[in-house]
């Protein structure tokens, strides 16, 4: 039997702690529901909507007993994803090494949720871990992202833009990475306002860790974010999926600098299809730094941006739009493929099961991955039937 339980008293002994202003025995929402959205988030990799739409039908809890009875035939596949990550000591790893660092579990119905992660639908993330202080619920917020491959160019406009914009009163919200990233965030701290990073590993794992400082600061005056549990690593699909809840929690996202197939497109295609204000700062036409910016005026009808006066008047006069919340957060997504080369290691050799795990895919779609790879030529498999990826340009051990 798997050792998850879902008591009131077992769940808040395991809350203690990880609640912002809540002590043992005073958790004003259901305490199963919110331990449960604690083991959800370690279960699924980020906007599972098969989780989404199983919480929202019959409530984390719930959906977490039927999942462990193993009811529900429909859910097969995904149970498959889902079970070889539930486990007690795993849950009870991440809640530690939460409470650890001082982070704090947030879920839908506190105050601290940010409401416009409805527009996510089946996608919205289970539970969110926060470091820092918060975000104002009522500050217009703007997204600011880019390469982290900047020009000199790209980090000034990005620096420039952000302390204005934080000057005025918005929220700038970005990925703490290099380049664009960290200009943005930079810059908004410069001029002693609030600004939001979110990651695509545990808050307690700082990312990259040349901006570990950096992060230190956003968290004193606003917030680090992230979906995935504490002690979870960043991967290339978290980093995707990541990139929906920055353009989410945003009411206009703007690409400030980004090649023809930077990962900051993606964030500029969720923001599209949630009907969030768009915009990019045009750049050299013979810049290959600046492609991406011009594809984002030309194919998403992009507003143009050229200062901060533009961003102000992208959120309106009358307050900050409001996102449409009919449409789905499928934009740019990436395939399973990405999950598995995740999880894959050209040094470390590793078992279906340890793929299937760390990828978060049934063992059997993984199994099947693996087989398309070794015929592309991109995983080879030992006698021990142990997987490691091949880089381009290597050979086969």
């Amino acid at each position: 039997m798997i050792p998850i339980e879902l008591s009131e008293a077992s769940a808040r002994r395991a809350l203690d702690g990880l609640r912002e202003g809540v002590d043992l025995g005073d958790e004003p929402l259901d305490p199963a529901e919110v331990y449960a959205r604690a083991v959800w988030s370690v279960l699924v990799e980020p906007g599972d909507s098969e989780a989404g739409v199983l919480i929202a039908a019959v409530g984390a809890a719930a959906a977490l007993r039927v999942v462990m009875d193993g009811r529900g035939d429909a859910l097969d596949r995904a149970r498959a994803r889902w079970m070889p990550r539930l486990q007690g000591s795993a849950v009870d790893a991440a809640l530690d090494a939460a409470r650890r660092c001082g982070a704090r579990l947030v879920v839908p119905g506190d105050e601290a949720w940010p409401a416009r992660f409805g527009d996510l639908e089946a996608h919205a993330p289970v539970a969110l871990w926060r470091r820092g202080r918060g975000t104002p619920s009522d500050a217009p917020a703007v997204a600011l992202v880019g390469a982290r491959a900047a020009t000199a160019y790209g980090e000034g406009v990005a620096a420039d833009l952000a302390a204005e914009l934080a000057a005025a009163g918005a929220v700038v919200i970005s990925g703490a990475a290099y380049g664009i990233d960290g200009a943005c965030h930079r810059g908004a701290l410069s001029m002693g306002g609030t600004t939001v990073a979110f990651l695509a590993g545990g808050v307690d794992r700082p990312y990259p860790r040349g901006h570990e400082g950096l992060l230190e600061r956003i968290a004193a005056t606003g917030a680090v974010w992230s979906e995935t549990p504490c002690g979870a690593a960043p991967t290339k699909w978290r980093f995707l999926g990541r990139n929906r809840l920055i353009a989410a929690m945003a009411h206009a996202v703007v690409v400030i600098e980004a090649g023809w197939r930077s990962g900051s497109l993606n964030t500029a295609g969720h923001a599209a299809m949630l009907g969030r204000r768009l915009g990019a700062v045009p750049g050299p036409i013979t810049s290959a730094a600046s492609a991406g910016c011009h594809r984002v005026l030309r194919e998403l009808d992009g507003v143009c941006v050229t200062s901060a006066a533009d961003v102000l008047e992208m959120l309106g006069a009358d307050g900050p739009p409001a996102g449409d919340s009919g449409r789905a957060a499928d934009a740019g997504r990436t395939d399973d493929t990405t999950r598995l080369f995740d999880a894959l290691s050209p040094r470390s050799a590793r078992s279906v099961d340890d793929v299937a795990r760390r990828s978060g895919l049934a063992r059997d779609d993984a199994a099947v991955l693996l087989g398309f790879a070794e015929l592309e030529g991109r995983a080879v498999r030992g006698d021990d039937g142990a997987w490691r990826s091949v880089t381009r340009g290597s050979t086969r051990p």
